[in-house]
């Protein structure tokens, strides 16, 4: 029985509707919504931004703010609620660890650009191949 799933959030369409499903195939399950910021890097203007300010951790969870109101939203068109929780560094690594403590990862497939395609492709391709437990792509 899935009684806990994880769904990592990005402000992509398919990262919602990775949430959609996870509402509508486990909805007994709790669900908890994971926004991870990116390690800071010449290329990750705002995580590197953040990481410069007194309170890195909280500058996060502030900067996820928004994103975790739309989880909420989403959630109560089902009459459901979630969890929200930040994570600092590489996503897939971070997914996969936060993976360990649920039953099931729901995870949005993005259909972006060729440079969105190979970046966001090599972190599902390593979720779906480090996950300690079964992973749901949702297109």
């Amino acid at each position: 029985m899935i009684e806990r799933v994880l769904v990592p959030m990005d402000e992509s369409e398919t990262a919602e509707r990775a949430l959609r499903h996870a509402l509508e195939a486990h909805p007994e399950a709790e669900i908890v919504v994971l926004h991870v910021v990116g390690e800071p890097s010449g290329m990750m203007g705002a995580a590197a931004g953040m990481a410069l300010q007194e309170d890195a951790e909280q500058a996060a969870e502030d900067a996820a703010d928004d994103l975790f109101s739309r989880a909420e939203e989403i959630a109560a068109e089902y009459d459901a609620t979630v969890e929200t929780e930040v994570g600092w560094g590489n996503a897939a690594k971070e997914i996969v660890r936060l993976a360990e403590g649920v039953d099931l990862l729901v995870i949005g497939a993005h259909t972006g650009g060729v440079a969105e395609r190979l970046f966001v492709g090599n972190v599902a391709r390593s979720i779906v191949q480090n996950s300690p437990v079964p992973v749901t792509v949702v297109h």
